[in-house]
């Protein structure tokens, strides 16, 4: 039986037998050689970015700035190693220590990469730290593995691991496979759907409800096809695929129709723009400004700051009143009664002056001021008013108001009435104090 030796020792007399050998010492240079170029390399594009371009945050100029910044140096490496080992290899020298380095440098690079796609991908997040770190030491791993020479006899024992599926074997390699390129066209759908989303964001030439509508139709579209190129990738029949897919779309669409519903009812908001961001609505006893348009609700933020998530089915199946529909300018009315025995034109002309001391309150159109009936202890009067900015609450505009009136009618002597009736008494009535009652006689003594 021979004694293993630790890894360690292993690997240490290995590289003290390769040290004797001047081919050995070779393809270090050329490794050494191959860094500094793509450091070089790296130091002038970025120079050259600074110079020439200067990225404004958030712009594709920056992005490439930054990926330039991170892979540049191990993609230049790899592809630098690669190349001699490939000169070298044809030339029948040796060239397994450059060939290991351009197998890590670009594996190094693709790591990075995919991480940087996930960034931009996935909003920040404990998902989105949990994927890059296992991204990072899986691909680390079998990094290892390769350089190792594990991966032959790790990859055949897990072909051998299969459960027969009729005439075809499905073994554990197959599964990872299948898992591994899902989440590879995930990964760049993802960042794709991103870009898609940053542009249409900032278009000017759309809503803002359209254009949060398409790029949640472009990410929806983009995961289903990279979903359908993944396993096509893999060698997986779409056509089979799709009637079992059609099947359990049936069964699931029976189990899942309110969610559908609202799927479907998110789109049409969407698409009609009955409702956008920003709006002011109310639903039911609900009244906010509309903060986020999901795609199975709406976020509305009420004036205590709390964040109420609407159903997209109920509005559209219920009546919901849009402040900002089609004029974010609304019109609020104030109703309020003075007394029979002051003056209405001089209360109209004091309400009109107290709206036009509000600074919410627009000139144009003008405010109005309506005697509207004669009420059973008063003038009934009424302040028509405009606003602009109904997100910025109602009723702090109708309290400003009434404190506004008060203090001009007490100025003037203008009085709030209380309810009060007339009695009017027919001649015969007798209002004087009668005889004081006369308690019953009681049982008579014996």
């Amino acid at each position: 039986m021979v004694d293993e030796q630790p890894l360690l020792s292993s690997l240490i007399d290995e590289f003290l037998v390769r040290a004797q050998s001047p081919d050995y010492w070779w393809q270090v240079g050329i490794i050494a050689a191959a860094i500094a170029l793509a450091w070089l390399g790296r130091r002038a594009l970025l120079g050259f970015l600074a110079r020439n371009a200067p990225a404004a945050p958030g712009t594709a100029l920056e992005v490439l700035s930054e990926l330039a910044s991170r892979l540049v140096f191990p993609a230049t490496l790899g592809l630098a190693c690669q190349v001699s080992a490939a000169v070298l290899m044809r030339l029948e020298l040796p060239h397994g220590a450059i060939a290991t380095v351009a197998v890590v440098a670009l594996a190094f690079a693709g790591i990075r990469l995919l991480i940087e796609l996930l960034k931009r991908g996935l909003r920040p997040g404990p998902l989105l730290v949990a994927s890059e770190h296992a991204i990072a030491w899986v691909l680390s791993l079998l990094v290892a593995v390769y350089v190792l020479g594990w991966l032959g006899p790790i990859t055949a024992a897990l072909d051998g691991i299969a459960l027969p599926l009729g005439p075809t074997r499905f073994s554990l390699l197959d599964a990872l496979r299948i898992i591994a390129t899902l989440l590879a066209f995930l990964i760049v759908a993802a960042w794709l759907g991103a870009l898609a989303t940053r542009g249409i964001m900032t278009s000017s030439d759309i809503s803002i409800g359209l254009r949060v509508g398409v790029a949640k139709v472009v990410r929806l579209l983009l995961l289903v096809l990279a979903a359908l190129l993944a396993l096509n990738a893999v060698g997986i029949d779409l056509a089979g695929l799709a009637i079992f897919g059609g099947a359990l779309g049936i069964g699931l669409g029976f189990g899942l129709q309110r969610i559908a519903a609202n799927f479907v009812s998110g789109f049409i908001l969407i698409a009609d723009r009955s409702i956008r961001q920003g709006d002011v609505i109310t639903v039911g006893e609900r009244f906010g400004v509309v903060r986020e348009l999901r795609a199975r609700y709406v976020v509305v933020r009420d004036r205590d700051g709390v964040d109420t998530l609407i159903p997209n089915e109920n509005l559209i199946n219920s009546e919901v009143v849009n402040w900002s529909y089609g004029d974010r300018a609304i019109r609020l009315k104030l109703p309020l009664r003075i007394s029979y025995r002051d003056d209405p034109r001089t209360a109209l002309r004091l309400l009109l002056e107290a709206a036009r001391r509000h600074p919410r309150v627009l000139q144009d159109p003008a405010p109005a001021s309506r005697v509207i009936s004669f009420g059973d202890s008063g003038f009934d009067l009424e302040l028509r008013f405009w606003i602009m900015d109904p997100e910025d609450g109602i009723f702090n505009v109708r309290s400003d108001l009434h404190l506004e009136i008060w203090d001009l009618f007490q100025q003037a002597g203008i009085r709030i009435p209380r309810p009060q009736r007339e009695l009017h008494l027919r001649d015969g009535w007798n209002l004087s104090p009668g005889p004081p009652d006369t308690p019953a006689p009681g049982p008579s003594a014996r």
